[in-house]
């Protein structure tokens, strides 16, 4: 537990980071990371709000077997996580929302989300994690997205605004998100109003191909996307003997993913389409009865998107039907794309232009990617705020959501001085 009592002055932001790292957990399913979150922030004397009380769970998609879950609790208890904090987190309800009131002023809320990725971490003895003995010790499981990064900057800035002598004046709130990939955790923490009175909301990303030292005050672009689950449901077979009578799943399933590979583009868009996991079969003489593909496709705008879905399932349904089996498929995912508040970026811009480690601010970049935090912009500015989703500089050493990624770490700092910049700005007595 040292890695978690100390603020980033010091190191301790890169401890947290690295304990964060060796020990990924998927959405829904964090609850080492998020109870040792929990505790830490309690310690520091923030009022928190845990599980239901800030996630709607008929809002969740995508929502983790109850198997999963014991599970995941286990494997968070055995790796030291309190139980007290566990067992206010059910059914994958793993989100936090941590608050300090200071007199009167606006609500400004920050999001650092926590989940990890289903990746194998590469065992090259080149590559930091595995060099410096913090690699991820949970098989096939990674954070190859820099998620633990925002949360070690989240937790160093939480304790930093702690102090009694921090100069800021309203209501600061600290959203820990779970199930960011895929589209998943926002809604929820939506739909529970933890977003209905905030005045300002921020949110940043570590990395998205911008040096250390650089600062985006923006990032433009994001996609909306569907993410699904596709299950044929075909008839087993001998597959010499009598395959006549067996309907084959498997290429149903093989079928549909070429076939929504082959989409056509859409002119004048930007559309995209991936099919990442298929599963089938039970063995080499039998035909596979039934098949699970995931999948998502992706737009630029509500349009694009609509046309990626139709043809989606225009093409999941013909495959079907070619092979005789019976098609079911299961929303597990949604992202909406949000335009970013000039006023919120303006805020970041200048922050950034005064914080120490950052020699390049940037007006935008564009970011051809999802992120559920638009989902929490959009309601905010619903409710009359404002938001925007900035992009924090760190020379990757591979893309995101590869093998080998990681951070640099003096990109963990500049995230803290940037987040307290804000909050000091946006909080300013006045």
């Amino acid at each position: 537990m040292a890695a978690w009592t100390t603020g980033s002055n010091d190191g301790g932001v890169r401890r947290i980071r690295r304990d964060l790292h060796a020990f990924p957990e998927l959405g829904f399913l964090e609850y080492r990371t998020a109870a040792l979150t929990a505790a830490h922030l309690a310690k520091l004397g923030w009022t928190l709000r845990v599980g239901p009380e800030v996630m709607r769970e008929d809002a969740m998609l995508g929502q983790p077997s109850a198997a999963s879950v014991a599970e995941a609790k286990a494997a968070a208890l055995a790796a030291g996580a309190p139980a007290e904090w566990i067992d206010r987190m059910p059914g994958g309800q793993t989100g936090i929302v941590a608050e300090l009131r200071r007199g009167e002023g606006p609500v400004l809320a920050l999001r650092f989300d926590m989940d990890a990725l289903p990746v194998r971490e590469t065992e090259a003895a080149s590559h930091n994690p595995n060099a410096e003995g913090f690699r991820s010790a949970r098989q096939g499981l990674m954070h190859a997205c820099a998620h633990d990064g925002h949360t070690a900057i989240g937790l160093a800035l939480a304790e930093q605004l702690a102090n009694p002598a921090a100069s800021w004046r309203g209501t600061l709130r600290l959203i820990f998100q779970p199930a960011e990939e895929g589209g998943r955790g926002a809604f929820p923490m939506v739909e529970a109003g933890i977003l209905d009175d905030v005045d300002l909301f921020f949110a940043g990303h570590l990395g998205c191909h911008l040096p250390t030292g650089t600062v985006a005050a923006e990032a433009r672009g994001f996609l909306f996307a569907t993410r699904s689950d596709a299950v044929f449901t075909g008839a087993a077979a001998h597959a010499a003997a009598s395959p006549q009578a067996g309907r084959n799943a498997l290429l149903a399933g093989a079928t549909a993913a070429l076939g929504l590979h082959a989409i056509s583009r859409h002119a004048g868009a930007v559309t995209h389409v991936n099919v990442g996991k298929m599963v089938a079969g039970g063995g080499r003489n039998i035909i596979a009865d039934e098949c699970l593909l995931q999948l998502e496709v992706r737009g630029d705008t509500p349009e694009s998107l609509a046309f990626m879905d139709r043809r989606m399932m225009e093409v999941l349904n013909g495959a079907a039907t070619m092979h005789g089996c019976t098609l079911e498929t299961r929303l597990m995912g949604k992202n909406f794309g949000a335009a970013n508040d000039p006023e919120a970026a303006s805020i970041v811009a200048s922050v950034a232009g005064r914080t120490e480690g950052i020699a390049t601010v940037l007006p935008f970049r564009k970011m051809d990617g999802c992120d559920d935090a638009t989902t929490m912009i959009r309601r905010v500015q619903e409710r009359g705020g404002k938001g925007t989703y900035f992009l924090i500089g760190s020379t990757i050493a591979n893309v995101h959501h590869a093998i080998d990624f990681d951070i640099d770490e003096a990109a963990l700092d500049h995230g803290v001085r940037l987040f307290m910049g804000i909050v000091e700005t946006a909080l300013a007595p006045r």
